[in-house]
């Protein structure tokens, strides 16, 4: 199952996504990993870093996954 990224608003650039998931520890990072077809989004390779993602979409990267949820519906069950 895909780990829950909140996010603000209703997309989000994958660049950007994968840096706030923790799959990566940096744009540099993202840029590269991206460009050698190794992040799968929905189940497909994608080698654009400026790709929109939306609340939904599936993101791969080796065996870890993550999807943005809105921020203002995702509970952390937090006390804050």
């Amino acid at each position: 199952m895909a780990e829950p990224v909140p996010i603000q608003g209703d997309v989000i650039r994958l660049g950007q996504f994968l840096k706030l998931a923790n799959l990566v520890d940096s744009g540099s990072v993202a840029k590269e990993v991206i460009a050698g077809g190794e992040v799968l989004v929905n189940g497909l390779v994608e080698t654009r870093r400026g790709r929109q993602l939306s609340i939904g979409d599936v993101v791969q990267l080796g065996g870890q996954f993550a999807s943005p949820v809105d921020a203002t519906d995702y509970d952390d069950d937090l006390p804050w």
